[in-house]
């Protein structure tokens, strides 16, 4: 498989979470997306902008910072969002379920680093960076190497 890259440059939050409800519109079960950058770069915002916008009914998405998963029952079936970011051991991430998940749900990952060797191959990766000048602006890079990624990407390039 070819790893590909994309770059995106969101200019205001609002922006950022445009593009997380256009996302959100294509996932399916099986989809994972993997959340990447440091402390404020707008992981959560884009990860809490995108599970509302599939909630039938407005509810409050709070960081699972602490509980480390959070789930959403979705028109499309079930949506976990993990924070793993106090883990420390590949053990922890398989007692969460994350592995069968990944097979079944759409998963939004945070600090997806600690996943190791157990990274699904066919997610799609979104590095978010802060821009030094511009405090609303960051920069997005997308890297993915499953087919399945491209129509997306393509249709998101041309909005």
């Amino acid at each position: 498989m070819t790893l590909c890259h994309a770059t995106r440059s969101l200019s205001s939050p609002q922006e950022t979470a445009d593009l997380a409800t256009r996302i959100a519109a294509a996932l399916r079960p099986g989809d994972c997306l993997l959340l990447e950058g440091p402390i404020g770069a707008g992981k959560t915002h884009f990860a809490r902008q995108l599970i509302q916008s599939l909630l039938p009914i407005f509810e409050d998405v709070p960081s699972p910072t602490f509980t480390l998963v959070q789930t959403y029952d979705v028109p499309t079936g079930e949506l976990w969002h993990a924070d793993l970011y106090r883990l420390s051991s590949l053990d922890e991430v398989e007692e969460l379920g994350l592995i069968e998940a990944f097979d079944t749900a759409i998963c939004l990952i945070e600090w997806p680093d600690r996943l190791a060797e157990l990274t699904p191959p066919h997610a799609l990766h979104l590095r978010f960076a802060l821009d030094i000048d511009h405090a609303d602006t960051r920069h997005l890079t997308f890297t993915w190497s499953d087919e399945k990624w491209h129509l997306l990407l393509d249709r998101i390039a041309n909005d």
